[in-house]
């Protein structure tokens, strides 16, 4: 086997040890790493450890791999998705242990956009005499870590639109009757998904409609907040969300014209209220993102009505897509498709979709893809 070919195989494993980490590791980034060492002549190197971030706050991906390798990682090398961290932070940085450890070359994917370390690993590194090659599959990294990128260059949570629809793209018939479109198998991964994120937004529409909720069932590695869009303060007290509030966190974000008493009754029931300054709905959308953000929330599911979908998206804020599509045609004019919103004027200016995943949960048609920006 060709070096070229052998290190591209380790960091690809370097990835899928990494995404062991979601739901696990947020607001930190996936991470994994292996170490190699070299084999007799003529033999390719070796596999001698492996590691992943598996917890927030616990060790990160190269120490755990350290740890592992214990003494045979003196002269070996590590291959890691992400830069290794040079600052104090949860845990010490892992530069020092790599130094400490003997590792002779280091090859990274792509370097830490945190700007406490965004090239000063690779820099504090190399100053210790140890080789570093970066690059090696860096797309498939930046995609690893695309909800902590967002995070900490754009300040708000990496956006996932769900929704399940007809094979003629109506999520719900004229009547608005959208239970179930999709079947049992589908559900079960969306109820997966929720599992894995920080965050889930509705509307009041979709809250008043259906009185979700909104938790993981069974429960996933996070317990997410649920968030209400409700302008006018108008969740019912007696709803699911309400009821369940001191259990498990409820965000209703609410328009300054909300009657003070509304807000108080659902203050004193458990939940949380966010009043936004504007009566823009899309600019108080936009200003509840930030505030997500700023409480360093990383991943924020949307399983809102075409109302919610279409503000998001002429905010250009969704990120990545779960379309669960029902071989069913439910047609009708009045019908409601995913995403409402003033739209695209022009097919040029359309943001593509990067599927990457296609599969068929129950019979139905899952696309998950990114929106390419």
């Amino acid at each position: 086997m060709q070096v070229d070919a052998f290190a591209e195989q380790t960091m690809r494993r370097a990835l899928e040890l990494g995404r062991r980490g979601a739901g696990l590791v947020e607001p930190n980034p996936m991470v994994g790493a292996v170490i190699t060492a070299a084999a007799p002549e003529n033999s390719p190197a070796q596999i001698i450890a492996e590691g992943w971030h598996a917890a927030y706050g616990g060790p990160h991906a190269e120490v755990t791999a350290l740890a592992a390798a214990g003494a045979a990682a003196h002269g070996a090398t590590l291959t890691i998705t992400l830069e290794p961290c040079c600052h104090h932070g949860q845990t010490p940085p892992c530069t020092q242990a790599i130094i400490a450890a003997g590792i002779k070359k280091v090859i990274v994917a792509i370097r830490d956009p945190f700007p406490a370390v965004n090239g000063g690993g690779i820099e504090a590194l190399r100053h210790a005499g140890i080789e570093v090659q970066e690059g090696l599959c860096a797309a498939e990294a930046n995609r690893l870590i695309a909800p902590f990128r967002m995070l900490v260059e754009q300040r708000r949570p990496w956006v996932i639109a769900k929704w399940a629809m007809s094979l003629d793209g109506r999520v719900a018939t004229a009547s608005r009757e959208s239970r179930w479109i999709s079947s049992t198998n589908s559900r079960a991964e969306a109820h997966a998904l929720r599992g894995q994120v920080d965050a889930i937004l509705v509307g009041i529409g979709t809250a008043l409609a259906d009185d979700p909720l909104l938790t993981s069932r069974p429960a996933g590695p996070r317990q997410a907040v649920r968030v209400v869009l409700d302008s006018h303060a108008r969740l019912p007290l007696e709803s699911q969300l309400v009821r369940t509030a001191r259990d498990v966190p409820v965000l209703v974000a609410v328009g300054p014209a909300a009657p003070a008493r509304r807000i108080q009754a659902l203050e004193a029931a458990g939940c949380e209220v966010w009043m936004g300054s504007t009566t823009d709905q899309n600019e108080r959308l936009r200003n509840l993102l930030a505030e997500l953000g700023a409480r360093r929330l990383t991943n924020l599911l949307v399983e809102g009505g075409p109302s919610v979908m279409g503000s998001l998206a002429d905010l250009q804020s969704i990120d990545e897509i779960w379309a669960f599509i029902a071989p069913k045609i439910i047609g009708g004019t009045g019908a409601p498709s995913p995403i409402d919103g003033a739209g695209i004027a022009t097919l040029s200016a359309v943001a593509a979709i990067d599927i990457e995943d296609i599969s068929r949960p129950g019979g139905d048609l899952l696309l998950r893809g990114v929106v390419r920006r």
